[in-house]
């Protein structure tokens, strides 16, 4: 079964150095999803060393739960968050929202 559009919740504004967590979840989907996320359309990387891009950015995320947690925020994670949730079915992506720093 493809999945459904996923709930994503996103804070609107974090203080610099504070921790945030984003939210991203489908139940429709079979087999279970996982989620992916991206920022101004441009894919996280769940393994952060992986990344150069995200070379200053210290997070979190679990492509089983749909988690991602910034551990402290800088203006540069400032941006569109998306979460595409995917299965052997398809995928389904939720709204981008914006979190300001």
């Amino acid at each position: 079964v493809k999945p459904m559009t996923p709930r994503c919740s996103v804070p609107k504004a974090v203080p610099v150095g504070k921790s945030a967590s984003l939210h991203c979840h489908e139940n429709e989907g079979f087999p279970k999803s996982t989620y992916s996320w991206y920022r101004n359309s441009e894919p996280l990387s769940p393994d952060t060393k992986a990344s150069s891009k995200s070379h200053n950015s210290s997070y979190t995320l679990n492509p089983a739960t749909g988690t991602l947690v910034f551990h402290a925020v800088h203006k540069g994670d400032t941006g569109r968050y998306s979460c595409i949730a995917t299965n052997d079915a398809g995928f389904a992506k939720c709204e981008e929202q914006e979190m300001e720093v």
